[in-house]
């Protein structure tokens, strides 16, 4: 699995000049990080050229937090390869005027137009911190994350209590505007979400069911994840990719 993602970005590298990378966070891109380090050190892949924007960043955590997911970035990914620290782009979750940090970061990721957008999908069909019923069209914004969320990502932390109940997430709408989005998923609990965004209605109460209407998605899933993806007959249901290990 994260052999097929690592491939997938490594093309992206090596095809384009100035690459823009959209990075997310948790358990699902942990052995993909790992992979394009070895690929780093072992192979010379690059990071030098590329720009890197984070899909989302928690609210309420210290600056040096270890899981401040800038700082997550930097220990599993940035910091280990060549990508220029300066290159890498999160919204500023202390700023005083949050609101307009987060219009701010919505602007510079439209600029910036990222190339391919790494994505995770959560058990509730979450995308990014895009909570069920967010908007198709949603921007850059802050949000409330849900007892299901916190109590996802508790893992992470020494309490449930220690989890943010807030976030600054990228919205569906900036998320679509990526040129590529690849979705990683691994585990049973998430064939469930990947099942719905595959198979039922492109419904905001399941944000992951707007991949339907983008037209370059590329799922990576394990074999459990990926039992979702199949129907009855063995065959993908329509549009996006299933990659297995």
């Amino acid at each position: 699995m994260a052999s097929h993602a690592a491939d997938i970005v490594q093309a992206f590298l090596a095809s384009t000049p100035s690459p823009v990378l959209g990075l997310a966070t948790g358990a699902s891109v942990q052995p993909l990080y790992r992979e394009l380090v070895r690929r780093h050190r072992e192979e010379a892949l690059s990071f030098a050229a590329a720009r890197a924007f984070l899909l989302d960043e928690y609210v309420g955590l210290d600056p040096d937090h270890p899981q401040l997911y800038r700082n997550v970035v930097r220990t599993e990914l940035g910091g280990r390869v060549d990508l220029r620290p300066a290159h890498l782009f999160s919204p500023d979750v202390c700023s005083a005027e949050l609101e307009e940090e987060c219009a701010r970061y919505d602007r510079m990721i439209g600029r910036a137009r990222i190339g391919l957008q790494i994505l995770g999908i959560g058990r509730n069909g979450h995308l990014a911190f895009n909570e069920p019923d967010s908007t198709f069209d949603s921007r850059t914004r802050i949000v409330n994350l849900t007892a299901t969320t916190r109590a996802d990502n508790a893992r992470f932390f020494d309490t449930l209590d220690e989890v943010p109940r807030r976030a600054v997430t990228q919205g569906l709408g900036t998320i679509m505007e990526a040129g590529h989005l690849m979705v990683m998923a691994s585990g049973a609990a998430k064939a469930a979400p990947v099942l719905k965004a595959l198979r039922g209605p492109a419904t905001e109460s399941v944000p992951a069911s707007i991949l339907r209407t983008h037209p370059r998605v590329t799922l990576v899933l394990d074999s459990q994840a990926a039992d979702a993806a199949v129907n009855c007959d063995g065959a993908l249901m329509p549009s996006p990719t299933r990659q297995q290990p």
